[in-house]
Parts: C-alpha cells; sequence; structure tokens
C-alpha cells in the first residue's frame, strides 16, 4: 500500500481547558482538520498514563497527539509538565523498541488556539502518514469499535 492512500488514524488526547477549548473554537470558526483524527478530552493531560499512551498504539492508533494548555497556564498549575516529561519517557521508549518517537507527539496550545490547534492536527496526520501504518496496529486492528467494547470488557471481567 502506498502511503499516499494510507489514512492514519490518529488519536488526540485534549486537555478540557485549553486544548479541547480550542477544538471547539476550530468548530465553531469552521476551521477544518483531517477527519481521521479522533479527539479524547481529558481533565488535564497530567493525568495521562503512560498505558494510555501505549495502549492506544497497540489498538489501532497509528499515531497520538497530546494538548495540553501552554506551559505556565495549566489549571491544574503543573499538570501539562507532568505530561511533557511522560511524553518524553514514551517517545525514547519507543525508540528503544524500534517504533518511531514521531507517532507520539505533545503540544501546547491556549484555549483561542482553534487556529493553531488545526495545524498541529493536520501536521501530525501528515507526519505518521508519511512513516506509514504502525505495524503493531495494523497486525491485528480492530476497526469495529462494538469488538473493542467487548473485548475491553472481558479484560475487565478477567481482571476482577
Amino acid at each position: 500500500m502506498e502511503n499516499s492512500e494510507f489514512q492514519p488514524r490518529v488519536l488526540a488526547f485534549c486537555c478540557h481547558y485549553c486544548a479541547y477549548a480550542a477544538a471547539d473554537l476550530a468548530g465553531t470558526m469552521r476551521i477544518q482538520y483531517p477527519p481521521n483524527v479522533r479527539i479524547i478530552r481529558t481533565p488535564c493531560t497530567g493525568r495521562l498514563e503512560t498505558e494510555f499512551f501505549l495502549k492506544a498504539l497497540e489498538t489501532g492508533a497509528d499515531g497520538v497527539l497530546v494538548a495540553g494548555c501552554l506551559e505556565g497556564g495549566c489549571h491544574y498549575t503543573s499538570g501539562n509538565l507532568y505530561a511533557r516529561r511522560r511524553v518524553e519517557y514514551i517517545r525514547e521508549m519507543l525508540a528503544e523498541m524500534g517504533f518511531e518517537k514521531e507517532r507520539l507527539r505533545m503540544v501546547n496550545v491556549s484555549a483561542a488556539g482553534g487556529r493553531l490547534l488545526a495545524d498541529h492536527v493536520t501536521n501530525m496526520v501528515e507526519t505518521v502518514r508519511k512513516l506509514g501504518p504502525n505495524p503493531l496496529a495494523h497486525n491485528g486492528r480492530k476497526d469495529n469499535a462494538k469488538s473493542e467494547t467487548v473485548n475491553h470488557k472481558s479484560e475487565m471481567e478477567t481482571a476482577s
């Protein structure tokens, strides 16, 4: 498959107060960005655990974007700084495992940055498109959200 035909799946974890508000503003302003990005609103990017990023890549995402508040502007004081350190750690871990660390990226956006967020999202999709499919995800990609829910439910039952 040529990369020009490849439509990457990008998962974007967005801070509720800034990046998600910027995504909402982009929509209000009718600023378009690639439709193959799924946004997940989080209370704070500092609350995102390592396993969230790795699980996203394992279960079908070709790339993960973390969008937090501007540095110094976190509503939870330093959550975005924790997130930045965690993302950098995971990027290095991915590189050591033989994966492209460019599949994971963190950006900082203010609530008024609708155009900036759209630009970051578009850039991330283009970066991942050039990298090609995530080999880990495409070996066992779950194209059906329902099957993913069922698998998650069975994992939860097994854990208890």
